[in-house]
């Protein structure tokens, strides 16, 4: 490990060129707007309400899974909770020191998980404005942080170095930490990062990195699959409801994997671009056939309905 005034600097390099990224990025995704080609799904999205907190750029959000409270967070070191139905602030939760990366609640507590570019992970109490567990190891800005979906004890997190780490919120404690070994490439190296839990038995974890996305046993920590064919870094990835489809989005492609219900990781829907650069996607939490995809740089979503 690096130390000293040197290795201070070049930290500060790389995490300041992190954060324009992540600045250059959320700029970009500001432009979608709630707008859906009708003719093509027979789906149309209008704009419900908007609000802003502060001048900065938003990085990530997220529903609770009662639909009652979205969590934001970004570039100004808090994450924000907001009443769904009004679009009112509910807390505002200030205790990282750098931008945040991504929040996460929990599928069945009250919680949410927020994951920073100051290295640590806080868990919050969702009606609590102040952290109640700080998970502090990772030796590099962590990316992406989620919540196992049946086990309440147990969170991931992975950081810019492709590290991912296993915490355990009872009693405060890392359970693993590993860098993953595929047959293409170490889950290390630039570009952006995310992991998801499989829903529902959370089984895998799906976790990219540059424009591969590794599929791993959550109890053995092995690779199972290695979802190859972007051309490009990975962005965004999620899982379908029933946990046998992936999604994964990049600048010019998105593609739907199977790996459930006898599925071996084969991709099953391809979208490339078509002059709108692919940024995010999520699947319909009640249609949960149809995936939207966000654009920026473009007035539209795209939509893939699976068969």
């Amino acid at each position: 490990m690096m130390s000293g005034a040197d290795a201070a600097l070049s930290s500060l390099s790389v995490q300041l060129t992190d954060v324009d990224q992540f600045a250059d990025d959320a700029e970009n995704a500001e432009d979608d707007e709630l707008l859906d080609d009708a003719q093509s799904t027979g789906f149309t999205f209008t704009e419900k309400n908007s609000a802003r907190a502060s001048a900065s750029k938003v990085v990530s959000c997220h529903i609770s899974s009662d639909g009652k409270v979205l969590a934001s967070g970004g570039l100004d070191k808090k994450a924000i909770l907001w009443y769904t139905d009004s679009l009112t602030p509910k807390a505002v939760l200030g205790e990282h020191s750098l931008l945040i990366t991504d929040v996460r609640f929990s599928p069945s507590m009250p919680r949410l998980a927020t994951s920073s570019f100051d290295k640590t992970v806080k868990i919050w109490d969702a009606d609590n404005p102040v952290s109640f567990c700080t998970f502090v190891g990772h030796s590099a800005p962590v990316l992406s942080v989620d919540f196992h979906p049946n086990n309440d004890d147990l969170i991931c997190s992975c950081d810019a170095s492709g590290e991912i780490r296993y915490w355990r919120i009872n009693n405060g404690f890392c359970a693993s930490v590993f860098k993953v070994e595929s047959c293409v490439q170490k889950l290390s190296g630039g570009g952006k990062r995310q992991l998801r839990f499989q829903p529902r038995l959370g089984r895998f974890l799906a976790a990219a990195a540059e424009n591969v996305v590794h599929i791993l046993d959550v109890e053995t920590q092995a690779c199972r699959y290695s979802l190859q064919g972007h051309t490009k870094p990975i962005h965004s990835v999620c899982w379908d409801p029933s946990g046998e489809f992936l999604a994964s989005v990049s600048d010019d492609s998105v593609r739907v994997w199977a790996l459930g219900a006898g599925g071996e990781g084969e991709c099953v829907h391809e979208l490339s671009c078509n002059g709108n650069k692919f940024q995010s996607c999520v699947f319909h939490h009640t249609y949960t056939s149809l995936l939207v995809i966000g654009c920026y740089q473009a007035s539209k979503f795209s939509i893939i309905v699976l068969m």
